[in-house]
């Protein structure tokens, strides 16, 4: 986890806090972890009184882990009075009473009481005595506030940096009034009822394929359990298309990815509003989702799709040209000939306004583009598809626009 969170594009804290004082720090690796404990929570301002091992100290560089700029910035003295003398409040650090009578304070009480020192422009600080024994009698004297932790009384000793720690933490958290790093990234809109059942439909339909809802009188209390799972889930756009996906995969899985489906004009429909509704807002990290869903239509065709795609295949006057649920941009027609730049649109019955508004839209992003459309009724396809069929050519003859 070391340096795992140091984010080197990011700009410093530039908040004021408290002075913090080592007494007599002995090790340097000490002085490194407290240096470190201090950047983590924008503590800037470090003063030495006689580090036993002199400065600067190598050991400290190391073990700060990064926290160059509290390093680079240390101030050094040769006595407690010289390194405390421009401190209006100081707080003496210690699990021991030392026998004085002086307010003893919690980190969170003396970082409020800190904050607000502060802001009248004077000086606050903190001491921490030396790791084997801490502040002698006469250094907790100079302080105006004795500061102890909520600890194990039975074993209440802290090392240094853990010690810089919680005094940190507890100011920081104040100063910033408890802001967090960073957020939950946004999620996209929350799933419309619409979705919520087109996807719910679909579920039902393949679980009634595999007999999963059985027995008959438990049924609707299963279905009811089911439903409800979702709706606590509270799922957005983006959940339920991906939910989608996994149950058409599964359906799709089952009876062998080549051989495909066909969909009646109700499943049909609901499949198509879903992508109406995700593909004319869908974001650029979410084009997979668009052309996952126009890959399910694609493998699972109509009756009408299948009979008009067999005969774009077969028809010497077609053969070759087109393209079935291919991405023109961000759009996807269910047909597309790219060399004669026309896009077909099947119509079927009884579609939703959602649908019925993206195949306008489409159209005239196509048509903007040099493409010519040509809707077709799927109900005219399944009754006699000679005629479609000649338009179509009589379309690719004259370079017109075509209309359904």
């Amino acid at each position: 986890m070391s340096g795992s969170g140091t984010d080197r594009s990011k700009t410093l804290s530039d908040l004021v806090g408290p002075v913090v004082i080592l007494v007599e720090p002995q090790l340097g690796e000490n002085i490194g972890t407290a240096a470190r404990a201090m950047g983590n929570f924008g503590l800037t301002r470090l003063r030495l009184v006689k580090p036993r091992d002199g400065w600067p100290n190598v050991h400290a560089q190391r073990a700060a882990s990064g926290a160059d700029h509290v390093l680079n910035a240390v101030e050094l003295f040769d006595t407690v009075e010289e390194a405390v003398a421009d401190c209006t409040l100081l707080y003496a650090t210690t699990a021991r009473a030392h026998d004085q009578a002086k307010p003893v304070m919690a980190p969170d009480a003396a970082a409020s009481e800190t904050i607000a020192h502060i802001k009248t422009g004077a000086t606050a600080g903190i001491l921490f005595g030396r790791e084997r024994y801490g502040l002698q009698n006469e250094e907790v004297a100079l302080a105006n506030r004795i500061m102890t932790f909520p600890v194990n009384p039975g074993f209440s000793s802290l090392n240094l940096a853990q010690a810089v720690l919680l005094c940190g933490y507890e100011w920081f958290k104040q100063a910033t009034a408890n802001a967090l790093p960073y957020t939950m990234p946004e999620r996209s809109e929350r799933a419309s009822q619409h979705q919520m059942t087109a996807f719910f439909d679909n579920l039902v339909a393949e679980l009634d394929k595999v007999e999963f809802l059985r027995p008959p009188e438990k049924r609707d209390t299963m279905l009811v359990n089911l439903r409800n799972i979702f709706t606590r889930m509270e799922p957005s756009k983006q959940d339920m298309h991906t939910l989608h996906g996994v149950v058409m995969a599964i359906a799709e899985g089952r009876k062998g990815p080549a051989k495909g489906g066909v969909l009646d004009g109700e499943q049909a429909t609901r499949l198509r509003a879903l992508l109406a509704e995700h593909g004319g807002k869908a974001k650029e990290h979410e084009s997979g989702t668009v052309r996952g869903l126009a890959r399910m239509l694609r493998r699972n065709p109509t009756d009408a799709e299948r009979i008009l795609w067999e005969h774009l295949r077969a028809d010497r006057r077609f053969a070759g040209q087109f393209k079935r649920q291919t991405p023109v941009g961000r759009h996807i027609p269910d047909f597309v000939s790219f060399p004669e730049r026309i896009a077909v649109e099947l119509v079927n019955p009884d579609e939703t306004e959602v649908i019925v508004a993206d195949r306008a839209s489409r159209q005239t992003w196509l048509e903007e583009r040099g493409y010519r459309v040509c809707a077709i009724r799927a109900d005219d396809v399944t009754r006699d598809i000679a005629p479609e069929l000649d338009r179509l050519a009589m379309l690719l003859d004259s370079g017109m626009p075509g209309q359904g």
